[in-house]
């Protein structure tokens, strides 16, 4: 099962992503932002950073990379994708997942683990994770405040796109447990076989890094590659 892992100028999750994809059986593959053959991938993850340094917005440089192109013609054709974190901007930026990414509500970058409740498993996201599971994954973000047009929110919450929401320890949702402000507590969104979210699961897949509980959102995308390639 080939991913292919695309690394833009200011990347600097990409190798934290091949080992989480390694130790869950797949076979990751560096691809340059600049590059347009994707040929051969099963897979496509988007990892965090800040690319192209964020300098006019994040993730609207990058939306025009070359590899961009054929990224949505491949999620066009099926196959998952998914966004972390600056990865999802891009995402949202290139019209890929709707609504947007702006600074925290408390202009301040956090740098912490946060608790998700898993709101649907309609994605490549969470199909292996159950409603209502609450698990910890680190949060790397000064604009990871999710935000999105009345009408797009509207169709994500009837249509099971509401992947993931912040939490607390006993999974409820409130003011208090929103780190960054997101509308309506939302950390990921995705239906079918594109998702995106803000925090990352590729850092909490082995015990010694605090948390396993992304290995389920991961272990979901990698089911999500076996069953695209039926």
């Amino acid at each position: 099962m080939r991913v292919a892992v695309v690394v833009f100028p200011g990347t600097n999750c990409e190798h934290d992503v091949v080992h989480a994809m390694k130790v869950l059986g797949a076979e990751p593959e560096l691809v340059w932002h600049r590059d347009t053959d994707l040929a051969g991938a099963e897979g496509i993850v988007l990892p965090g950073g800040f690319a192209h340094g964020d300098y006019l917005r994040t993730g609207a440089i990058a939306r025009f990379s070359p590899v961009m192109d054929p990224v949505a013609a491949m999620a066009d054709a099926g196959v998952p994708v998914l966004g972390i974190c600056n990865g999802f901007q891009i995402m949202c930026e290139a019209g890929m997942l709707p609504g947007a990414l702006v600074a925290n509500r408390d202009l301040r970058f956090i740098c912490r683990p946060v608790q998700l409740r898993v709101e649907s498993t309609n994605s490549v996201l969470t199909r292996a994770a159950n409603v209502g599971d609450v698990l910890q994954i680190p949060l790397n973000s000064y604009e990871g405040n999710y935000i999105a047009e009345p009408d797009d929110l509207a169709r994500l919450e009837s249509n099971a796109g509401i992947a993931l929401r912040y939490c607390d320890e006993d999974g409820k949702v409130t003011d208090e447990s929103n780190p960054n402000g997101s509308t309506n507590g939302i950390a990921g969104i995705g239906s079918g076989n594109v998702a995106g979210l803000m925090p990352h699961p590729e850092r909490a897949v082995e015990a010694i890094l605090g948390s396993t509980d992304g290995r389920v959102l991961l272990e979901s995308f990698v089911a999500s590659l076996e069953v695209a390639g039926v």
